[in-house]
Parts: structure tokens; sequence; C-alpha cells
């Protein structure tokens, strides 16, 4: 049950949303989590400071999921993250930031896990 909301400072393109969606899609498997419970929320245009300066390209993104990864799988997944972002979009790693968020209680479809 992962969550990847995405704040970027960037005004995207439909297409440049679908592609993001995809690509995480498939980085959340080095989450050890299936594609077919993942939500991605994009929150494009959205104004983003660092330093106090305001950044033209920069990134927040929040990865929750049901349980918890390795450290490893963190690193592996924020390397990830910032690639695709990076490759696709522009955005330089260094205005990333990426932050795991662990659930023990998720629910879904009237339910909890």
């Amino acid at each position: 049950m992962p969550f990847i909301d995405l704040k970027i400072s960037k005004k995207l393109t439909e297409e440049e949303k679908e592609s993001l969606k995809s690509e995480l899609g498939k980085a959340v498997g080095l989450l050890h989590k299936p594609e077919s419970y993942l939500m991605v929320g994009i929150a494009d245009g959205y104004s983003l400071y660092f330093a106090g300066k305001k950044l033209k390209e920069g990134a927040y993104v929040e990865v929750s999921l049901f349980g918890s990864a390795t450290p490893a799988d963190y690193e592996k997944m924020t390397a990830r993250i910032c690639g695709i972002l990076s490759s696709g979009l522009g955005v330089p790693a260094d205005g990333v930031y990426v932050t795991y968020h662990g659930v023990k209680d998720w629910g879904w479809n009237g339910s909890n896990f």
C-alpha cells in the first residue's frame, strides 16, 4: 500500500505526469511493493523554497508505505526518484528532498490491513 506524494515546482503537462506516474510505478518495486497498490499524487507548479530562496526546479517527494523497508532499499529508491526527476524533467538532485514514512495501520476498501 504505497503512496507517493510529489510536490514539484515546475508546471507539468499531462504527458509528463503520466510518464512520471509510470516511472514511479516501476521504481516502487525497489521497496518490495507492487505497482498494483500504488497511489501517486502530483502537485505541480508548487512553491518550494530552499535555503531562503525560491526553487525554480525542485521537488519534495513523500513516500508512505504499509510496513517499512530497509535503509538500503530507501537509498536505492531515493537514487531512482532523483534519477527520474532529473532525466525526465530536468530537476537537479540537489533540489530534491525525499522522505519515507512507514505506516502501521493502513485502510483500504472499507477495512484495514
